[in-house]
């Protein structure tokens, strides 16, 4: 009995720790600021401790659920259960966020000392935490629920701890507006699951919806849709993206708290609304589609801002849209390491963003080089391609198999053909060949394998699609690649040739094609900002385009 505990229990340990901390009231907090910045470090290095036994102990063969209390629902609608739901998915979320906690903690600590109210910054940090760690734990959808509308509200106090900036009090009084229209997207989802299965137990789901045969009913097709467009509003999606954009008048240690941690619970509540998204055509192409249209356009928007944050958080939403992509064409094992990968990579680059800064600011040689021509560029594509599907078919990835996974593939040979022209400005010859492609086998080969590795660690975590070689997923496998191949030269056109979009061209994106203009117009008349009167959009305005020296 005891064995079959221990993962469960420290599980549930890494949010108790955190929300300890978070329930001390803000006077007292203020009043012992120095106190309670290192109560929070503590608690989030026990909590990432914590997470890192449960990682060991958990066998990854098989889900285990672990129940503290039960309150029967009325209407058949299930039951309302306090406890754990754990499975491979469950436990490499919780590594990465109390880890990634642990981290932004610490550095908070310093970021925040000398400031009046670091005690309170501190305890909403806390709080923040331990909803997100909730929020994974959870073995109920409605307590999954109650965790994502507390990971929000927390998440709004940090947004909006310079109460006297107005730009942040819009900011964040947007991405509040898009939680809550989430908000009950999620609640109207689950209440028709539970409606539907008579059930709200993650694990009873999952076994129910496994069995399913033949097409999904009508709520639960329904309920599919409302998941996505949760998804969609938690991680920033278009239209409703720019509200990330323009949180960066809250702290550093929040900016990388949301874009390495929150911001990725969209995907992971499709991931774990796997065995409904998976029956589901309609939800996952209209997921596929929307995470496509986002990552078009933040792509190109991304290389023409001249603020490093702003960039970051463009890079944010565009990455967003490629996890919701992966997640629309069912590969889940994939999202999750692009998830983890994300995360990581997102978390440092905000912590050092001013590094970034002093490292661009440096003295610099420029290289000779005169650009790269197309005959070079066909060339180096073809190159990254034939050495990306040469290793794609050692491990078994073929187009009659599944053809998402191709066109993953193929954008890997697309990164991979920008690592070569990278090195095509500054090698020659043989020097270039040699180097380049045997970077191109490095990367595809450790591309492969460790989605091979993520693959198998979430087999029976997740319930994988019905159909992955049907006639719409061949399509959308198709647009994911043209679009990619049509963003390579863009990004090559924007990076070397700017003038040759135009001025007009590029000033557009530069502002993001005055969508988030309107979208804050529609918004400030359906529901005003506390500060409408103080506070108006941002004005577009032409910037100096980039050389890309």
């Amino acid at each position: 009995m005891l064995p079959s505990l221990l993962t469960p229990s420290l599980v549930l340990a890494a949010p108790l720790l955190l929300l300890l901390v978070g329930l001390v009231p803000s006077t007292w907090a203020n009043a012992q600021a120095r106190l309670m910045a290192r109560l929070c470090g503590a608690a989030a290095w026990l909590a990432f401790g914590s997470a890192l036994l449960a990682a060991a102990a958990h066998p990854f063969d098989e889900a285990r659920a672990w129940t503290l209390y039960n309150l029967e629902l009325p209407g058949g609608l299930g039951t309302f259960t306090i406890g754990t739901y754990v499975n491979s998915v469950t436990v490499i979320m919780l590594l990465l966020v109390a880890f990634v906690g642990a981290i932004v903690t610490r550095y908070a600590r310093n970021y925040m000392d000398g400031d009046p109210n670091r005690g309170r910054f501190h305890k909403w940090l806390a709080l923040t935490l331990a909803a997100i760690l909730t929020l994974i734990a959870s073995g109920n959808l409605l307590m999954f629920a109650l965790a994502w509308i507390a990971t929000s509200l927390c998440l709004h106090q940090l947004l909006m701890f310079y109460r006297e900036r107005p730009t942040a009090v819009l900011a964040a009084h947007k991405k509040f507006i898009a939680s809550r229209i989430g908000d009950l997207s999620l609640l109207a989802a689950i209440a028709l699951i539970g409606f539907t299965l008579n059930t709200l137990q993650f694990e009873e789901m999952h076994r129910i919806l496994e069995a399913m045969e033949g097409p999904l009913p009508t709520a639960l097709e329904i309920a599919a849709l409302l998941i996505v467009l949760s998804a969609a509003l938690k991680s920033a999606q278009f239209p409703l993206h720019g509200w990330l954009l323009q949180v960066m008048e809250a702290p550093t240690p929040v900016s990388a708290l949301l874009h390495a941690g929150i911001v990725n619970a969209g995907a992971f509540l499709v991931i774990r609304m796997s065995p409904i998204m998976s029956h589901s055509e309609l939800a996952l192409g209209a997921l596929a589609v929307v995470g496509l249209i986002t990552l078009a356009l933040a792509s190109l928007v991304m290389l023409t801002q001249t603020s490093i944050k702003v960039s970051l958080a463009w890079s944010t939403t565009a990455q967003m849209g490629f996890m919701l992509l992966e997640c629309g064409l069912g590969l889940y094992s994939l999202a999750m390491l692009h998830l983890v990968a994300h995360s990581l990579y997102k978390a440092h680059a905000f912590l050092a963003s001013g590094s970034g800064v002093d490292a661009f600011r440096a003295p610099a040689l420029p290289h000779a080089s005169p650009g790269v021509g197309p005959v070079r560029l066909l060339l180096t594509l073809a190159g990254g391609g034939l050495i990306t599907v040469a290793v794609g078919a050692v491990f078994g990835i073929t187009a009659g198999h599944q053809p998402a996974l191709l066109a993953a593939g193929t954008v890997v040979a697309i990164a991979v053909t920008q690592l070569l022209l990278q090195m095509a400005g500054v090698m020659s010859g043989d020097d270039f060949l040699r180097r380049g492609l045997g970077l191109s086998a490095i990367v595809s080969v450790c591309y492969f394998a460790l989605h091979a590795l993520f693959e198998a660690a979430l087999q029976g975590s997740v319930l994988p699609v019905q159909d992955a070689a049907g006639p719409f997923q061949i399509w959308l496998t198709q647009a994911f690649v043209g679009v990619f191949l049509v963003l390579l030269i863009f990004q090559q056109v924007l990076k070397y040739a700017p003038a040759f979009l135009g001025d007009g061209i590029y000033m557009h994106l530069y502002n993001g094609l005055y969508i988030d203009v309107y979208i804050t117009r529609l918004l400030q008349r359906l529901w005003p900002s506390p500060t409408l009167e103080s506070v108006t959009p941002p004005a577009p305005f032409a910037p100096v385009p980039s050389t890309g020296a």
